[in-house]
């Protein structure tokens, strides 16, 4: 309707009741619409109109001079709930995002619109993906005949956007995820590329793109398990030991430690100058270590006395490095960036004084640190460049017609530590030993792969034990139950892939996550008959001989050992 052309809209409205089927709703809207815009304007009083809606109002479409009938475009979702949370969706503009609009200057480019982007990529990319309106400017006679055109600006069309993702990727593993409450993450270490971005549970976009009910939309709210958030970048854990890589990386660089460092592996770490105790995760301890069997063994005496050497001030400025405690620049509004504790935060949010002992919780990833797992894989990803931190992205391409134009990062790719140092190659190679070694403790579901794995574990607590209790998964309920992580890469002598897994609670119904990294590595790494490699706690030997501890890759691209 445009509302000027009625002389009684209220008697307008109440006529086109039984013809259309308005409900209270639909009037409701139609009257805080008005409100928003001009009488001169355009505005929806009811969409989706059945055939019978349509032939009735056709009859008496001459009683209305101010109402008409238009066809539109409108968004669907085909591949529903297994891309919601990576491309988002459409909704009807609100009363914020009129207020945006109009604080942006832009209000008038949606004049003639009823939808804008909210979510995911649909949200990020809608300057790009909406165009320009197009408008004429006209002389009008007394009954509201065209006259003639003063001005016209032709509409320009939204460009497509192309995605990174490998959509037969990103099913299967929402296949794996069913049931679940579960992230994981796969991107190509050489450029950022997300390959895919799987949060379980998800939900079905489309219901929003019309006006999803309150009831319905309550629904989701309410649901435990928070189907609305992507956990791969609002998803907030303990990264636990999946850290560990770093904290060496980070000691190695400062000199703090050198590969040649040892320290006795005992089942628990005592604090200097008190008898406060911190239990290694084996209970025979490990006898003596160096930085690559620490890491092979995740052993958490080890570094107990890393951080402890190294201090919150070194791990903060080092860690932050990695990414942790910054968003990542992935392109979604919907993301956290966790949190790198730091002397300053803790003054500042909890007025009190950084103890010792929280620095030694954060050597394991533990205590007040959280991160998110697309942290975890930027991590990852600057350790197999060597220090090269880069953004992760899901653009691959923007086209207009013939013109195309790639992503490329707007930022400056930082680096950390010295590109040339060995220590990189070494804390991989460590990494490698975990998956491989017979004392790795992910030798048992990684060393059949043919292609090479490197590893890393990790188990975050959801809630503190006593210091001479004993963790028992089946007498605590599911949801207090530890979640595991697994973060990894292959083929290890060229990563094609940098991985990051969390099931929440250890996962559900059976499902636990090496097996469940494994399934996602083969069906990447190996053709469609050789995707089940078996698993076996066949000892066949350490690490090959033929990958050496040290690499001499060039900085500034991914890190071949070989």
């Amino acid at each position: 309707m445009i509302p000027y052309k009625e002389t009684n809209l209220k008697a307008t409205i109440q006529a086109l009741t039984p013809l259309i089927g308005l409900t209270p709703e639909d009037v409701s809207d139609f009257w805080h619409r008005l409100k928003q815009t001009s009488r001169y304007k355009p505005i929806i009083i009811k969409d989706e109109l059945s055939e019978e809606q349509i032939a009735r109002f056709a009859v008496d479409e001459y009683r209305f001079p101010g109402v008409s009938i238009d066809s539109y475009q409108d968004r669907q979702y085909p591949y529903g709930a297994d891309l919601a949370h990576v491309v988002g969706y459409v909704s009807k503009i609100n009363d914020n995002d009129f207020k945006r609009l109009n604080a942006e200057g832009i209000a008038e480019n949606y004049a003639a619109d009823h939808n804008i982007g909210k979510q995911g990529i649909e949200g990020y990319y809608e300057s790009v993906l909406h165009g320009q309106t197009g408008y004429q400017e006209v002389e009008v006679d007394n009954h509201g005949r065209i006259v003639r055109v003063l001005s016209e600006k032709p509409p320009v069309a939204g460009k497509n956007v192309w995605l990174t993702l490998d959509l037969p990727l990103q099913q299967y593993i929402e296949s794996l995820l069913t049931g679940q409450r579960a992230a994981v993450l796969v991107e190509d270490p050489h450029d950022g590329s997300v390959l895919a971005m799987v949060s379980a549970p998800s939900y079905d976009p489309n219901p929003f793109v019309k006006g999803i009910s309150y009831q319905a939309y309550k629904k989701l709210l309410d649901n435990k398990d928070l189907p609305l958030i992507n956990r791969v970048t609002q998803g907030l854990y303990p990264p636990a030991s999946t850290v560990k890589p770093y904290m060496a990386m980070s000691a190695l660089l400062n000199g703090v430690i050198t590969p040649q460092t040892t320290f006795f592996g005992a089942p628990t770490w005592t604090l200097p100058g008190t008898d406060r105790r911190y239990r290694d995760w084996k209970k025979t301890g490990h006898g003596m270590l160096n930085v690559t069997k620490a890491i092979e063994e995740s052993a958490d005496t080890f570094f107990y006395q890393v951080a402890y050497m190294m201090g919150i001030d070194r791990i903060h400025h080092m860690l932050s490095q990695f990414g942790y405690g910054k968003l990542t620049g992935i392109d979604l509004h919907e993301e956290y960036k966790g949190l790198l504790p730091s002397r300053e935060w803790k003054e500042k949010v909890h007025k009190k004084v950084w103890y010792q002992g929280d620095t030694i919780s954060v050597g394991i990833g533990q205590g007040y640190w959280i991160a998110t797992p697309i942290q975890m894989v930027k991590a990852l990803v600057a350790l197999l460049n060597n220090g090269r931190v880069i953004t992760p992205h899901l653009l691959y391409k923007e086209q207009q017609g013939n013109d195309v134009q790639l992503y490329h990062p707007t930022e400056a790719q930082p680096q950390i530590g010295d590109p040339n140092s060995p220590y990189w190659a070494l804390v991989r190679r460590a990494m490698f030993g975990m998956a491989n070694a017979p004392n790795g403790t992910g030798y048992r579901y990684f060393h059949t792969a043919p292609y090479g794995i490197a590893a890393k574990s990790g188990t975050s607590q959801v809630f503190s034990l006593k210091q001479n209790q004993i963790y028992n998964a089946k007498m605590i309920p599911i949801r207090l139950r530890d979640h595991i992580f697994y973060t990894a890469f292959a083929p290890f002598k060229d990563p094609k892939v940098a991985v990051a897994l969390i099931l929440e609670n250890g996962g559900v119904n059976g499902v636990t996550a090496a097996p469940l990294m494994r399934k996602i590595l083969d069906h990447i790494m190996l053709p469609a008959d050789q995707a089940n490699m078996p698993v076996t706690d066949k000892d066949k030997g350490s690490v090959p001989a033929d990958i050496p501890g040290m690499g001499d890759a060039a900085p500034g691209s991914v890190t071949t050992d070989q």
